[in-house]
């Protein structure tokens, strides 16, 4: 029996896992012959998160957890849901290493979502309205995305690549961002965009993947005003996140819809606008390179640590794309904690520990990760890379890749 329905809802806590090696873009640039000016000026990409080969989305995804879930949570948590287009197995969720690892007691539900970037969205989504409708009153749930780039090295997508792992406290003490369930619009469109058809290839086709995210956009967002009802794009929200596959497409999302408001608006008075109410979030995630289900929640995290003109109560817009594809344009209020809880969590920190690679090491490392794929046994060698584990991870408790025996995947805390 439901007893009572909480007035409010959204995130409460927030934690990114920047990984611990990192590519500069320069130097990728310098090695494939490139003008540096493309990544780091069109792109908006400086830098890019690696894994060594004992990460893997699934210590990815319950590193960043490990972040935020208390020994309280371990009980008041009955929802654990976990976003990735990057999972190890076809048929085991790395939500169930989440429970495990986090000691999540066992009377919680978990599950994987898959739907390309997206899955992270709309995770949270079902998150927030499983807490909205107080079936578990007082209960909360631990949303967390983590994905990595499949190997594309001399590629031209070479540099919107990257890896990352956010999670996310549901519940009805929404200290970062309030969700207003009532003010999302979404859109589905079934297209070949980007996708991953083995478990080796992942596939992009430019074009049609920057007219589908403008099209799911422009689909979302109308179904947002039928909602809501026409507004002022300018007043109704203080400031904008855009769905992150490379800094530069969010400054096309945001004249896009610009033009909605505004259809005199030209280019520069549009770059004035985004340098003002959206840009400065890409602080994160042009150091992460391309983040899929996460790059939404690390743009939130560069914009609540970016502007200091948000105060409690502000309208931020939200829009996420996946491809294959499917959207969400939604509403979020920020909540009375959201600028101490995203400082606490000093990601600035996490990424300038990374440990810097060359291009040497880095195409080594991503050929070690690709050639481990689909082996039944293989032990996992944990030295080189300038003693990162004994530095890093030794004695510090990551969790970390053994091994696999018999296609079992072995980890443990480091």
């Amino acid at each position: 029996m439901i007893t009572s329905r909480p007035e409010r809802v959204g995130i409460e806590r927030i934690a990114a896992y920047p990984c611990t090696l990192a590519l500069d873009m320069r130097d990728l640039a310098a090695a494939r012959d490139h003008d540096p000016r493309h990544p780091i000026e069109e792109l908006w990409v400086t830098g890019r998160s690696l894994n060594p080969p004992w990460e893997d989305p699934v210590t990815m995804a319950v590193n960043a957890a490990l972040q935020l879930v208390t020994p309280q949570d371990r009980e008041d948590i009955e929802l654990v849901i976990v976003g990735t287009e990057s999972s190890p197995d076809y048929g085991k969720p790395i939500s169930t290493y989440v429970q495990r690892w986090c000691q999540i007691q066992p009377n919680c539900r978990n599950f994987e979502a898959k739907h390309a970037c997206y899955g992270g969205t709309s995770g949270l989504m079902m998150a927030a309205h499983w807490v909205a409708s107080g079936a578990s009153p007082g209960k909360k749930a631990l949303v967390v995305t983590a994905d990595q780039s499949r190997t594309h090295l001399g590629q031209p997508w070479e540099y919107v690549l990257g890896a990352a792992a956010v999670a996310m406290i549901v519940s009805a003490e929404p200290d970062i961002v309030e969700i207003e369930l009532d003010k999302t619009g979404y859109w589905t469109s079934e297209i070949f965009d980007t996708y991953r058809p083995t478990s080796t290839k992942e596939v992009g086709h430019a074009d049609t993947s920057l007219y589908g995210y403008l099209e799911a956009l422009e689909g979302a967002y109308d179904h947002f005003l039928k909602k809501v009802g026409p507004i002022d794009y300018d007043a109704f929200f203080k400031k904008h996140v855009y769905h992150v596959p490379f800094g530069g497409m969010t400054f096309r999302a945001h004249r896009a819809l610009l033009r909605r408001w505004r259809e005199d608006m030209g280019v520069k008075a549009a770059r004035e606008h985004f340098e003002r109410k959206s840009k400065p979030a890409l602080r994160y995630n042009s150091q992460f390179g391309g983040t899929y289900t996460s790059a939404t929640f690390l743009a939130l995290m560069g914009l609540i640590d970016s502007f200091d003109d948000l105060a409690e109560g502000d309208r931020v817009s939200m829009f996420s794309y996946g491809s294959g594809s499917c959207a969400e344009f939604y509403s979020t209020r920020v909540g009375p904690h959201a600028r101490a809880r995203v400082a606490a969590a000093d990601l600035q920190a996490g990424l300038d520990a990374r440990q810097r690679l060359s291009v040497a090491e880095y195409e080594a490392v991503e050929r070690t990760r690709t050639g481990f794929i689909d082996q039944s046994d293989y032990v996992v060698d944990k030295s080189g890379l300038h003693d990162l584990y004994a530095r890093v991870y030794a004695g510090k408790g990551r969790l970390v890749l053994d091994g696999v025996r018999e296609y079992q995947r072995d980890y443990r805390l480091s």
